[in-house]
């Protein structure tokens, strides 16, 4: 498992489970993914409500975008919020598959 260390929070990717992982006051929150085809496919984004609010989730598909550009995959936000923090970010346009 690798780390990000920008976030005021360590974020895990945990490949073996495919999904990017935050844990904040005891509440896990996760940005869960599938490789179809060469891309990374984000199926959920789930925060707990007691650490809503703080940016966990943007935090989470950040990383997530930032490892599929390391790694030359393109992205498929199939959750609404992954979706709507790609259009209101263009900068990850370009990863969009």
């Amino acid at each position: 498992m690798t780390s990000a260390s920008k976030q005021p929070h360590p974020i895990d990717h945990n490949p073996a489970q495919a999904r990017f992982e935050t844990t904040v006051d005891g509440h896990l929150a996760v940005l869960e993914y599938v490789i179809e085809n060469g891309a990374m496919v984000i199926t959920h984004t789930g925060v707990p409500e007691a650490i809503g609010g703080r940016g966990i989730a943007a935090d989470l598909t950040r990383t997530a975008l930032a490892h599929a550009r390391a790694v030359g995959l393109k992205v498929v936000p199939a959750c609404t919020y992954a979706a709507t923090f790609m259009q209101r970010h263009s900068e990850y346009t370009d990863l969009l598959g």
